[in-house]
């Protein structure tokens, strides 16, 4: 796999390395904005007066072939990929002395971090909420869907949807995203993030889009209840759980939704949410069918919001249009 020095595309003017360069002072810490595993990200203004964000690799980690692996893959997926609730991957560095990625740059930063904070969790309405879960169904439904060979992402994650300056979803982070190969078992290491992984995954392998369904169901979840279920998703067989209302399960920071299509919004999500939690992989939905589910709702529902339980939504008792 052979790559130019600097490349760019699917980006409407001009950047060049040395930009680059002189907008980050050569990587300079204050430019810095985030640091995970194996790279940092770093906030950059080019001369156009465009800002764009670049995922740097550490200087020693950039000699491990896995994490060179893991960059080369970045860049594979996505510069195929143009949706709108999947980041834009304007080009590339990779050399072994300086390695890095150009991305879109996302101010609002990740979702987890918007959920953890208390002031911007408020800032999140229900509408918003909900967009944000439709946008990242959207996304994956592409992805697994969409593409000229499906894509898995195998890490959805609150930390990896990232959200623009208007509250709008953007799946990021495709360093361990598999191309799915028809004609092979897509066997691989475990890879993903703990808490979001299909269970499954503890006793196979193979690597499936329903992999990527269990994390947004988990996801979606999250969202609703404004920080990670946690145990919650162990216990969904039992009665206790089952008995709960749904109104009682929602972020507390935030008043229940109160107009009718926020109520009817919010069961959908968590009524997908619980579909695609599934122990049963061939239980769960695609995405596919559950974007379309999400385009099709109309504002109206037979039962009351604040009477629903979850063993309602679950054995789908609540008729959601």
């Amino acid at each position: 796999m052979v790559y130019n020095l600097f490349c760019i595309w699917n980006y409407d003017g001009k950047i060049a390395f040395e930009d680059i360069i002189e907008a980050t002072q050569d990587f300079d810490i204050r430019y810095c904005i985030g640091t995970g595993a194996y790279g940092s990200v770093y906030k950059a203004q080019l001369p156009s007066g465009k800002t764009v964000a670049l995922k740097k690799l550490h200087k020693t980690e950039s000699e491990n072939p896995s994490f060179y692996k893991s960059f080369c893959n970045e860049v594979e997926v996505l510069k195929e990929i143009r949706h709108r609730n999947i980041i834009r991957l304007y080009g590339h560095c990779l050399h072994n002395r300086c390695m890095f990625l150009v991305y879109e740059y996302l101010g609002r930063g990740s979702l987890f971090c918007n959920l953890a904070n208390d002031e911007e969790a408020q800032e999140l309405n229900w509408s918003k909420r909900v967009n944000i879960i439709k946008g990242t169904a959207y996304a994956l439904a592409h992805m697994h869907h969409h593409c000229p060979s499906p894509i898995v992402h195998r890490d959805v994650s609150s930390n990896n949807v990232l959200l623009n300056s208007e509250l709008e979803a953007c799946v990021s982070d495709f360093g361990t995203a598999r191309l799915l190969d028809p004609d092979s078992s897509n066997q691989t290491l475990l890879v993903g993030t703990y808490g979001y992984l299909a269970p499954e995954l503890a006793y196979t392998m193979s690597v499936t889009t329903k992999c990527d369904v269990y994390s947004f169901g988990v996801v979606a979840l999250e969202t609703m209840m404004g920080h990670h279920p946690g145990e919650f998703i162990t216990t969904l067989s039992k009665p206790c759980t089952q008995q709960l209302l749904v109104k009682d399960l929602l972020d507390p920071r935030i008043p229940l939704p109160t107009c009718g299509k926020d109520m009817q919004d919010v069961l959908l999500v968590v009524k997908q949410a619980l579909a695609c939690l599934s122990s049963d992989p061939k239980s769960r939905p695609s995405m596919e069918d559950v974007a379309n589910e999400f385009s099709a709702s109309k504002a109206s529902m037979n039962s009351s919001f604040f009477d629903v339980s979850i063993y309602q939504l679950m054995q789908y008792q609540v008729h959601v249009l």
